[in-house]
């Protein structure tokens, strides 16, 4: 690729401790164009089928769609676009083609690289995170009903935090608004910047300063994944664990 910066990722995907399957799923181009966490939901085997669609679908239309060194800005956010609603579109018909697959839907958070910049977004509450600097920034926005409750005003960070409505989604794929858009945010990268995608797994066991500070301190990031994951679990969480590290290099 032409724009001359290159990227180290490590990546890991746990079942955790209070799950029976793992409906988490990720992806890693081995061109390293983009990178894929999704997180499913529906019970049984419903959420895993629907994460492992998106990962599969988003995957193999990015691919398709994307020129990586020379498709416009414009046209590397309609494709992105377009592959998540395409995907959104099959969840859909199959949860209601097969009674088992009925209401199943997924997250999907992404980090694509093209034409020299980097395209950051999402759909549902997985994340990515940016360290530049000393610096851990959120990129994505959370689709929760807390979340918006507190844009709104309504409630404080405080009362977010413990929320009943904190992981009740209003848009994931699996409905009519996961076409809605993904609104990608563009990052220029820079040497040394490390992000992390992850599933709200790694956010429900550790808090923004744990991830700051392994993300700091490990120079593989592979190390970093594997700490991240088991900090989350130790820390409590409730949820299957998966994230992927990417630094910039």
């Amino acid at each position: 690729m032409s724009s001359g910066i290159s990227f180290k990722w490590g990546a890991l995907s746990i079942t955790g401790n209070f799950r029976d399957n793992n409906e988490d799923n990720l992806h890693v181009d081995p061109s390293a164009r983009f990178f894929l966490v999704a997180d499913g939901m529906g019970g049984q085997r419903a959420g895993e089928t629907a994460s492992e669609l998106a990962v599969e679908l988003i995957s193999e239309k990015l691919s398709q769609w994307i020129d990586f060194d020379k498709s416009t800005e414009l046209e590397v956010v309609e494709s992105i676009d377009r592959s998540v609603s395409h995907a959104n579109m099959e969840i859909m018909a199959l949860g209601e083609l097969e009674p088992d697959y009925k209401g199943m839907g997924t997250t999907i958070v992404f980090l694509v690289r093209a034409g020299g910049r980097l395209y950051v977004g999402g759909v549902g509450d997985s994340r990515v995170y940016l360290l530049r600097n000393g610096t851990l920034e959120q990129l994505t926005v959370d689709h929760t009903v807390t979340n918006c409750l507190l844009q709104a005003g309504t409630i404080s960070p405080e009362e977010a935090a413990n929320h009943r409505y904190r992981n009740v989604l209003h848009r994931y794929l699996g409905t009519k608004e996961g076409s809605a858009g993904t609104h990608p945010r563009q990052v220029a990268p820079q040497t040394g910047d490390r992000f992390m995608l992850c599933s709200d797994g790694v956010t429900d066991g550790i808090g923004a300063a744990e991830i700051l500070a392994i993300l700091s301190s490990d120079s593989e990031p592979q190390a970093a994944a594997e700490k991240l994951v088991a900090a989350a679990q130790a820390g409590g969480s409730k949820d299957n664990i998966s994230c992927v590290v990417v630094h910039v290099v």
